[in-house]
């Protein structure tokens, strides 16, 4: 395999791929980059066996072949070299050789045939829709993702393709962020899956503002193909909760707020609550709302903010990191505050379709 091509279009692939490498695997084929010419370059592939990524570079082929490097090595390498021309040499017993100025590399690889294809979508239900839209999308609700590995369906987002639209899901029992995309679906092409936070995060890093997006649907895998590049991932099995049951029917008081105003709010006085009293207080009086954090072990903290509001007094109390996250990810100026009791979730919504379920705290006086 001969080939040469520009240190930045090298880089820019590896960058694309690279991610996904696993740094602690048991397999070492697991930390190299396939590398395969085609016939407009390279194919560059990489995969940790749950998430597979492959993308295409432009280069000039002198000699048709396949080999795989280390992907993390490879990548410092190519970072590193003097001249922006890459001269990109593998023999038969994968030893690439690299010259760019008057630098030369020697890698050793292995054998292509040790690489883990990528799995086919044949049959697969297809669905395409604008790259900004789920780009956006993904930012409204991803961060209400869970960690917690013992619930291992809600370390996702649930994706469901139903009655002209896609539903985006994520929660991790404590809040849940909902966003509707209108989709066209084809008869007998619904389908609800769960998406994995790995492939979310990189899905999130390929997506751009415009173009379009291609999803492919297999048995337990799903394929992303947008701007030249291929995303694939296994599908997490088990059942989302219903997760429509926690969403608040009707709420007594909408507050309209700045959403920008009211997230500095919270985050200058959620610099005074600890892990112990890790909760901050909305203290509701006519037209105002008192934002407040109290710590016996550090101090206390209040604001005050003008709104309109006519409903008795009342207090409640949310995780000020959970209130604050739909605020970061949102980009509308004006969110409103959906409230039934000091004892019901509050739910943030805006003009467009998205909500935000919060859990209250309880409050320690």
């Amino acid at each position: 395999m001969k080939f040469h091509l520009s240190k930045e279009k090298l880089l820019e692939g590896l960058q694309q791929v690279q991610s996904v490498v696993s740094t602690r695997t048991t397999l070492p084929i697991l930390s190299n980059v396939l590398l395969q010419t085609n016939g407009k370059g390279i194919n560059m592939t990489t995969t940790d066996l749950d998430v597979g990524v492959r993308c295409n570079i432009e280069a000039e082929i002198t000699e048709a072949g396949a080999t795989t490097l280390p992907a993390r090595r490879l990548f410092n390498i190519i970072r590193e070299l003097p001249s922006s021309d890459v001269q990109f040499e593998s023999d038969a017993k994968n030893v690439a050789s690299i010259h760019s100025g008057q630098s030369f590399f020697k890698i050793l690889g292995l054998p292509e045939e040790e690489f883990p294809p990528l799995p086919k979508f044949e049959g697969a239900k297809v669905y395409t829709l604008r790259q900004g839209q789920l780009k956006d999308a993904l930012k409204k609700t991803s961060y209400a993702i869970s960690t917690d590995e013992t619930r291992y369906v809600l370390n996702g987002i649930l994706c469901s393709f139903k009655e002209g639209k896609l539903t985006l899901v994520a929660t991790d029992g404590r809040r849940l962020a909902m966003v509707d995309l209108e989709l066209e679906i084809a008869p007998g092409k619904e389908a609800s899956v769960i998406i994995p936070a790995k492939a979310i995060n990189e899905l999130q890093r390929l997506l751009k503002d415009d173009g379009e997006i291609e999803i492919r649907l297999g048995e337990n895998q799903v394929a992303f193909e947008l701007n030249g590049t291929l995303l694939v991932s296994k599908l997490i099995e088990g059942n989302y909760p219903n997760y429509r049951q926690v969403i608040p029917n009707e709420a007594k008081e909408r507050i309209e707020l700045e959403r920008e105003t009211f997230l500095n709010a919270v985050r200058r006085v959620s610099l005074l609550t600890s892990e112990k009293s890790n909760s901050l207080k909305l203290i509701f009086t006519k037209n105002n709302i008192d934002i407040a954090a109290n710590s016996p072990e550090i101090g206390e903290a209040k604001e005050s903010l003008p709104v309109k509001y006519g409903g008795k007094d009342f207090t409640i109390a949310f995780n000020p990191e959970f209130l604050m996250a739909p605020l970061r990810n949102l980009p509308e100026d004006t969110v409103y505050l959906d409230l039934i009791d000091e004892m019901s979730p509050g739910v943030i919504k805006i003009n467009t379709s998205f909500l935000y379920v919060l859990m209250p705290m309880r409050i320690s006086y």
